[in-house]
């Protein structure tokens, strides 16, 4: 399963667009660095892999908390809480699948996906929940959804140099890939002439 083509063509140009280091050189050389050389992020996929394991937790402790002040709420928030908690949930699967993905595999495109989601989707939701003051948040709330900030606080922050790392990596591989050979047919006579001297100009 990966994403459809359209989406990754989208994300890979909006990775070469953001994460492109524009002080880079196509004149610089990778001759430090291997061809085979890994640029997944070890921080990032231990993140993931408990990530894993607490989402169903902090899903569990906000929908008990949910159920207990659910007739204190008003309606709208009632609302607002439970669409929350079937996007959230929604997102949160695709989100850590593309973060799977894009880490371990070095897939540009899913862990641009994974990137955006955290960043414009998961983090303002926890953001939400903690500090509106309608929600009725309780201490346990607070707590679990602290904990669920700092992990996607986290996770967008070296994703990011992940991705800077992969997309600079790519860029000159390409740029390297692009580079004029000489060619042999399209040297001039007088350059043919000079490797043989012995013969007269006719």
């Amino acid at each position: 399963m990966s994403l459809p083509e359209p989406l990754r063509r989208q994300l890979g140009s909006f990775s070469r667009t953001v994460f492109t280091d524009s002080h880079r050189t196509g004149s610089q050389h990778p001759g430090g660095r291997a061809d085979n050389e890994i640029l997944s992020s070890l921080p990032l996929q231990m993140s993931l892999y408990f990530n894993v394991y607490y989402f169903p937790f902090w899903w569990l402790c906000t929908v008990v908390m949910l159920h207990l002040k659910y007739l204190s709420l008003s309606d709208y928030f009632k609302f607002i809480l439970v669409t929350i908690m079937i996007v959230a949930s929604l997102v949160e699967v695709i989100r850590l699948y593309l973060g799977y993905m894009g880490n371990l595999q070095e897939k540009v495109p899913e862990l641009a996906g994974f990137w955006l989601l955290t960043l414009l989707l998961q983090l303002p939701v926890i953001i939400f929940l903690i500090f509106n003051e309608g929600l009725k948040s309780q201490p346990l709330e607070r707590a679990v959804h602290t904990i669920f900030a700092l992990f996607l606080t986290f996770q967008v922050i070296t994703a990011f140099v992940t991705l800077k790392r992969m997309v600079n990596k790519l860029a000159t591989h390409f740029c390297l890939e692009e580079l004029p050979m000489p060619d042999f047919y399209s040297m001039g006579k007088e350059e043919r002439a000079v490797s043989m001297p012995g013969r007269a100009p006719s």
